[in-house]
């Protein structure tokens, strides 16, 4: 005779039985829950975000032809083979990272949306951001503590006028750093090197002023690094054509006044002399139209390598604040406090049935 062993499943209707006979406790559970999410979540500073994108020229030549362009088409960028940028727009998130150019955001004049705080961004962050209640005694109690165990910091503290040094900070501005940093996102498309910046703060104007500000000054440095040698050039043939110039000048002087104090005589000696000065300001001529041609054509490698910018969306303020989504962290409290709630009540009914099936 052949035994069939039955499964063992899960009761619904005996747990919806057993939860119905514990009704109360969720009650009393749902209303600790709405009450403690609420206390929590209401403080918190609402903040808004911004995001502009923007697509830069990609230089160098493009030896490999059509197969970067293929490449491309699956994300994947080989513009190292021919391109000569050190730079690529992948990288640029990492300056994000860098000291120098954080601190460089510091001195952008900023002002709130009602108009009660007009100052640098620096100080906006320092004296200006809204902290939530009730981690201020939280926080007055860690600084305490720790202002305990901690050496004091000599390193001047600084006010974001140019008087901060990335290389050395004082812990408090390292810290407003890390913070900045937080705020302020760079991402790369790698398939068409689309830049997105994204900025999060507690004022809507604010939040689009220092978008729009993060993208001018991530375009200056790129056209800094992209025509740093040519701009090199042009001031070193700059400084060379002016010294031609003045070169030329005086000779020009020479010869006008040798000429116009001699020139009545016909002397063999004379017309010598007369030649050789002469002979000297054609050569500072010639040698000045050459570095002026050269100065030029510098001038125009320099416009060809200064990359060009598509703004494919601008900043604008915000209208409605990116969080905290206050009725979303509670309804997430509430089905977490519900679910703990109901293995909390069926704990013993759960245990035999795994205990059953282990057994198995």
């Amino acid at each position: 005779m052949k035994t069939t062993d039955t499964p063992n499943v899960i009761d619904l209707s005996k747990i919806w039985r057993i939860l119905l006979t514990k009704k109360k406790l969720f009650y009393k559970v749902w209303a600790w829950t709405f009450v403690l999410s609420c206390i929590w979540i209401f403080p918190q500073p609402r903040f808004y975000s911004c995001e502009v994108k923007l697509a830069p020229e990609i230089g160098g030549e493009d030896v490999g032809g059509g197969l970067s362009s293929i490449a491309s088409s699956f994300g994947l960028n080989i513009g190292g083979v021919g391109g000569q940028d050190a730079i690529y727009p992948e990288l640029y998130p990492d300056l994000f990272e860098s000291p120098e150019f954080i601190v460089g955001l510091y001195g952008i004049q900023v002002k709130t949306k009602d108009g009660e705080v007009a100052t640098n961004y620096f100080t906006y962050m320092k004296k200006h951001q809204k902290p939530n209640w009730l981690m201020v005694p939280y926080i007055k109690a860690r600084d305490w503590v720790n202002g305990l165990f901690e050496e004091k910091d000599a390193t001047p503290r600084g006010t974001g006028n140019g008087d901060i040094n990335p290389f050395m900070m004082n812990r408090d501005d390292y810290n407003l750093m890390t913070t900045i940093m937080g705020n302020i996102n760079c991402s790369v498309d790698t398939k068409n090197s689309v830049i997105t910046i994204k900025v999060t703060d507690q004022d809507p104007l604010i939040c689009a002023t220092m978008a729009d500000s993060v993208k001018e000054h991530l375009q200056a440095f790129i056209i800094r690094y992209r025509t740093s040698k040519v701009s090199e050039d042009v001031t070193h043939y700059q400084q060379m054509r002016d010294s031609a110039e003045l070169d030329y000048d005086k000779a020009m002087e020479a010869y006008s006044r040798y000429c116009d104090a001699h020139k009545d005589i016909i002397l063999q000696s004379f017309q010598s002399e007369r030649d050789k000065l002469e002979s000297e300001l054609t050569l500072k001529q010639n040698s000045l139209g050459a570095i002026e041609a050269q100065l030029q054509s510098t001038k125009v490698k320099l416009q060809e390598k200064t990359p060009a910018f598509t703004t494919l969306k601008s900043a604008i303020v915000p209208v409605k604040p990116a969080g905290p989504k206050r009725m979303l962290f509670v309804l997430c409290m509430l089905f977490l406090a519900t679910v703990i709630t109901m293995g909390y009540v069926l704990r013993d009914d759960l245990k035999k049935f795994i205990v059953i099936n282990g057994n198995k």
